[in-house]
Order: C-alpha cells, then structure tokens, then sequence
C-alpha cells in the first residue's frame, strides 16, 4: 500500500518534470547571447556618461563605455590585490575592477587550485565593474581616468585584519581625486571610498556612480533536471510611499524589453548567477538611482547613481559605497528584516552587509520549507563537519517527528493485509454490484475502526520535504562541490557510479516485499515489479545529496515498517466475518 501510493506520487511528480523540461525546450525564453568581439574592437556606440545633473535627473544615463571590451593592457597598468578569501586585479586606467577570484572556490571538483572567477575581462566571460565621480560639465574620473598607485601588488598581512589600496589622480586644475579599496579579513565587502580634493576657484557638483557590465555567463541557458537557476538583476526597492523595501528580480531578456529606471532612498542593486552575487550597495537613507538596461556594445549594465554633493574650494568630500563580490552565503550575507515569519532560521554571522541581501538565495514558493531544512542542516553540520552525515541526521530527525504519522501507515498496511480475505470474501459476494460492495467496504472500514487513507500523510507530508531539501542541494553555495564519503565527493551532483541509486532501488524492492501486498491484476504486478528499476534510472541523475536523503529514509521506514509488523502481529486477530 505504502508503494503503491509513493509510485502514484513519484510517477505524478515524473510526469510534471518531463512536462515541464520539455516545456523548457520548446518554449522557454532563449538566452540572451552575447555578441562576440575582437580583443582590440572598439564599442560601435558610446553610452552617456552621467553628470552631477543628470545623476539626480528622473533618467539618468549610464557611465560611458569607454574601456575596450578585452584590450591589451600595458605591463604594470594593473595592481594585483590579495586578502584570504579574495584575488583582485585592478586597473589603473578607470581603477575598475577586472578579476576578481574567489579563494577557495575551484572552477570544477577535479581543478582544485583553479580558483572561480566572478569578475573577469576574458570576453567569452565579461563580467567588469567600474566607478567615477560625474560633475554638470564632464566626468571628474571615468573609465579612462590614468590613475597612478605607489604598489603593484598589496596584500592582507597574517596579522592584519584590514587592508586598504588607494590609487591616485591629479586633475589640471590641481584637483586630486583618490579612489581607496578598502578590504577586510574574511569579508567579501569591499568598501569603495572616491575622495575629491577641489583645488579650483569655484564650488563644483560631484555625483558617484559604481557600475556593473556583464555578458551572461555561459552556462545562464543551462538547466539543472530541467530546472534552471536564476542569472539576472536584482534590486532592494522601496515601496512606494513607504520606507519598506521589498525584493525584485529581472532577468537579463526582461530587462532587453523594459530596461529599469528607479529613484529612491536607500536600497541596493546587484547582479546574480547562479551561486554567486555581485552587489552595489550605497549608504543606507541616500536619495540615489538605479538602473538596469542592454549596453550599446555587448551584455547588460547594471548602475548606481548617488546624489550630488557641492564641493567647496579647497575642501574635500568622501564618497563611500560598499561592494559585494562573492558566494551567496547564507550565514553571512544579510541583516534580518523585521516582521520577516522566517527571521528565525536566518544564519547571520559576524560579516553581515545589507538588509534584504540575503534574498539572493532563493527558494521560490518554496521557501518555508527550505530555509528550515538549510537551517537544520547547517546546525547538524556544525555537529559532524559533514554535508552528507548532516543530511543522514537530518533524515533521521524527518522520519522522527513523522514516526506517529508512520505508525498509523504501518497499522493500515498492516490491517489492510489481515482484510484481505475478508474483502475478496465481499468481492466474490457482491462483486456484480459495485455500490454494494463498496458500501460493505465501508461498513468493514467503519466497524473495525480502519481508515484505508491514513496511511497516505506520512507521503504527502515528506515530498515537499523532498522537493525543499532539492532546492536547498541546488541553490546554496555552502553545499557546492561538497564531499560524502569514498566515491561521493560532491553532494550537488549525481552519483558518478550509480551506487546510491542502485541502493535506493534495493531498499525500495525491500519495501515492497516487506509490505507483502497481494495485487490481483496482472497489470499491476508488472508495473509494481518494474517500479523499482524505473525509479533506480530516474534517480541516477538526481544530486547524491537527495538520492542519500531518500535511501536513508527508506532504510529507517524499513526498520519502522518491521518494527511495527511484528508488534502488530502479537495483537488481537481481526475477527472473522459473520
């Protein structure tokens, strides 16, 4: 009974996977593809670059695309940077920001010392971010801004939890601007400070920006069993009329056909992918703008334009803006929203950044599921040092508070077996008079104190349990290429020789001799006999960190199933029909 309806479950949710992965292939959105470009190609249009008026205009433009996408750059025009948890390339000419590596994020599982990188200039894979100061007349720095730095290359020292990088220009007019990288141990928040000294006679308007230009990444069109993952824009909007904020997501072709334009205080404006984030976020309760739109040459422009601020003679004025570059971490990535029901099981370290950043793991609709199950499953981590023994545990807790509900599904299986003849005696009776028999059934039912249904809670409540833990395998970086034990060395991906499947297909076949239900039509007993090696290929392409959840649960149920068969069997016989 118990196989009969996970089959009748499993084969419903097989159906609604191959409907919606052929969905996927024959009508989803394309990806936007990139248009390709020489090392040395110039952008065929400029896009405008923003001034102190247009900064705090309804539609600012976008800073000029004035670096060559992949030109050469001359031998010591960049300043490496390297923290504990970061390896940065900075160019001297605009002081952008062309590769970021993230420390201890490999490419792939068997390229261990091929660090991940999040920003880079390779043109298959551009991804830069760039900043300046905009005055009315004409950019005070912008991407072609000569910068000098006093290093070529700083690092964090052991004993130092900070690490600051300053690069310098000096204006005709004697103005100095110095643009300082500020890094911190462990911390994937850069703060970007842009510091102006005004050497001129007169008072002059000066608005920072800080700017995303991506391509998509190659992989944005790829789908993980026919799901795919997010890769786009996201934004902390604030509402209108209101100091609330909510979290709004735009995927790179949404944004091909209504480009964003929005002025408000505070917030942030980021760029996703799958795993990753890239996050500008300026000084909480600042009137700025962002805005999202396709750049002129190639990819997509993500930008943040703050307010202008008059800066005196011979003064000078700070900007400081933050910066996210790294894995979308959910213990250290975000501040609690008040009022949030789910604040509970944020994971909130020490290196926390933004409020609403933690948004950028997303689990859809079925975030209450799976934002328990994460915290649940980092709390077992911490016990074992282990994603998979955490996993295990946390099968092992799942099947616990279900226990009763097991019970009842155990009891019913068990009391439809001792029904069996009874109700083939009411088949062979009534069976020319289907409402009758049907009504003896239930008087049997009724009478005996059996409900046939009962057992079917225990499934219904598990599958969203597996379908969240599916969604927390695929979206949380903290499980990426994360290691079992022997062959499985990574959670996230399928079981590179089939064992666990093969596994869960032998616990499955157990079950169903366990349960010993007596199916009369053939039909049935084919498929029932089948289902096991059906459900063995289905779930050969399935994360190993599910399949694991799945063959242990199966284990623990056979253990309860046994458990409970023979207590039940030591009880009162059913009695007999009159």
């Amino acid at each position: 009974m118990e196989n009969r309806r996970f089959i009748l479950i499993a084969l419903l949710g097989a159906v609604l996977f191959f409907m919606y992965q052929a969905w996927v292939k024959d009508f989803a959105p394309a990806a936007v593809t990139p248009a390709e470009t020489t090392a040395n190609a110039a952008p065929a249009i400029a896009d405008e670059i923003p001034t102190a008026s247009t900064a705090t205009a309804a539609k600012p433009a976008a800073a000029a695309e004035t670096t060559t996408p992949g030109a050469a750059v001359e031998s010591g025009a960049r300043v490496h940077v390297q923290t504990d948890v970061l390896a940065i390339d900075i160019s001297l000419t605009g002081g952008e920001l062309r590769r970021v590596e993230l420390v201890g994020y490999p490419v792939a599982k068997d390229q261990p010392n091929n660090n991940f990188a999040l920003l880079s200039d390779k043109d298959h894979n551009w991804f830069v971010l760039q900043s300046g100061l905009a005055t009315p007349e004409q950019p005070l720095s912008s991407p072609q801004t000569a910068f000098t730095s006093a290093q070529n290359s700083y690092k964090l020292a052991d004993d130092a939890s900070t690490l600051e990088v300053p690069l310098d220009f000096v204006a005709a007019d004697g103005s100095t601007l110095r643009k300082t990288y500020r890094f911190k141990r462990g911390s994937y928040d850069i703060e970007l400070v842009q510091s102006v000294k005004n050497a001129g006679a007169a008072n002059i308007s000066v608005s920072p920006y800080v700017r995303m230009w991506r391509t998509p990444p190659a992989d944005s069109s790829s789908h993980h069993m026919g799901i795919s993952t997010f890769t786009g824009v996201a934004f902390y909007e604030q509402k209108p009329e209101s100091t609330n904020y909510r979290f709004k997501k735009l995927k790179f072709d949404e944004l091909a056909e209504e480009p964003l334009n929005t002025k408000q205080q505070g917030g942030w404006i980021a760029m996703l992918q799958h795993y990753f984030a890239v996050a500008v976020i300026p000084p909480a309760g600042e009137a700025n703008t962002f805005s999202a739109k396709p750049s002129a040459t190639k990819g997509f422009l993500g930008q943040y334009v703050g307010s202008a601020a008059v800066v005196a003679p011979q003064t000078q004025h700070d900007f400081s803006t933050h910066l996210y570059i790294g894995p979308e971490l959910q213990d250290g990535i975000g501040k609690p929203k008040e009022g949030d029901p789910l604040a509970f099981f944020d994971l909130h370290g020490m290196n926390t950044v933004a409020p609403g950043l933690e948004y950028a793991i997303d689990y859809g609709i079925l975030t209450p599921i799976a934002k328990p199950l994460f915290w649940l499953l980092k709390k077992f981590h911490t016990l074992t040092g282990n994603w998979g023994f955490a996993i295990i545990l946390l099968t092992l807790a799942v099947k616990g508070l279900l226990y009763k509900l097991s019970e009842a599904q155990y009891r019913s299986m068990a009391k439809m077996k001792k029904f069996a003849p009874r109700i083939a005696d009411l088949k062979e009776r009534y069976g020319d008079d289907r409402e009758r028999m049907s009504k003896e059934m239930m008087n049997l039912y009724k009478k005996e104190g059996f409900n046939p249904l009962a057992g079917c809670w225990p499934l219904l409540l598990q599958f969203p349990i597996f379908m969240g833990l599916y969604w927390v395998l695929l979206q949380s970086v903290e499980l990426r290429q994360a290691p079992f034990a022997l062959w499985i060395n990574d959670l996230s991906a399928a079981d590179p020789y089939f064992v666990l499947p093969v596994l869960f297909g032998i616990s499955m076949f157990v079950q169903q001799k366990l349960s010993g239900q007596q199916i009369a039509d053939p039909m049935q007993q084919k498929v029932m006999q089948i289902m096991p090696i059906m459900m063995t290929a289905f779930f050969a392409f399935f994360p190993a960190g599910l399949v694991l959840y799945w063959f242990v649960s199966n284990l623990a149920g056979i253990t309860q199933q046994w458990y409970i068969t023979r207590k039940l069997e030591n009880e009162t016989p059913v009695r007999k029909t009159a």
